[in-house]
């Protein structure tokens, strides 16, 4: 998986926390992530997400920048926003605008929902060279579908006390061009050490993407939420061709 890519994906797992009532309060948070690469550990980009309450849905979104020093070598200024329904977290739209060394893209999923049936109708724009191209495609999948904004927040919703060690979650997400499968696998309970040395007791979760249920699509991913009600992401982690990219909720 490529940085831009590791990038969004790394951020949008470190998300606002639950209500008592376990509806999503509004908030803003932010988020440094960093490249590691032997004695090398440097922030490389900022993030901010929020989510806002708006009537029976929520309004989700995602801003995601590198810093100075890494512009020099590839630009990343990226833009996620959804709607989803609070009633099953059923996301209803999804936009994700991209400008990644020197390139724009944008993809726009709108939904609808039939019974345990999803369909999401998918439009693709790219600008290469000025020229502005537009593609589209319609996905359609059984069971419990996401995009990679309100998948995350799925996440935070599950059980993780009473899951065994090792079990396992798989659920659907639509991409602009294609439906993968994302597996969650409880690994336990686990004492980390924050960046500030403050050791805390968390859930320690691993995330693999696949297409058609068995193609591997990206590299693993890990990640700790912090091990009470609210299950706060804390850290996370992923590898590169050269090196890991490490999130921190600041």
């Amino acid at each position: 998986m490529g940085l831009k890519i590791k990038l969004l994906t790394a951020v949008c797992l470190l998300m606002t926390a639950m209500t008592a009532k376990g509806e999503f309060a509004n908030e803003t948070l932010n988020y440094v992530i960093t490249y590691k690469w032997g004695a090398i550990h440097k922030e490389t980009a900022d993030a901010t997400l929020r989510l806002t309450n708006h009537g029976s849905n929520y309004n989700l979104l995602l801003t995601a920048k590198t810093r100075r020093w890494a512009d020099k070598f590839f630009t990343v200024r990226d833009t996620l926003s959804g709607v989803v329904s609070k009633k099953g977290l059923r996301p209803l739209r999804y936009v994700k605008s991209a400008h990644e060394g020197g390139k724009y893209s944008k993809d726009v999923i709108t939904y609808s929902h039939n019974g345990k049936s999803t369909t999401g109708k998918c439009t693709r724009y790219r600008n290469k060279k000025g020229k502005v191209s537009t593609s589209g495609n319609t996905l359609t999948a059984a069971g419990d579908v996401y995009d990679m904004l309100s998948v995350f927040y799925y996440l935070r919703t599950l059980n993780y006390t009473t899951m065994a060690k090792g079990q396992t979650v798989k659920v659907t997400v639509f991409s602009g061009s294609k439906a993968e499968t994302l597996t969650i696998k409880n690994l336990g309970l686990e004492t980390i050490t924050l960046r500030n040395k403050k050791r805390v007791h968390s859930y320690h979760i691993k995330f693999r993407f696949t297409t058609k249920g068995k193609k591997k699509s990206s590299d693993d991913m890990d990640a700790w939420l912090s091990a009470d009600s609210r299950k706060i992401p804390l850290q996370l982690e992923g590898s590169l061709p050269l090196g890991k990219l490490k999130v921190y909720l600041k």
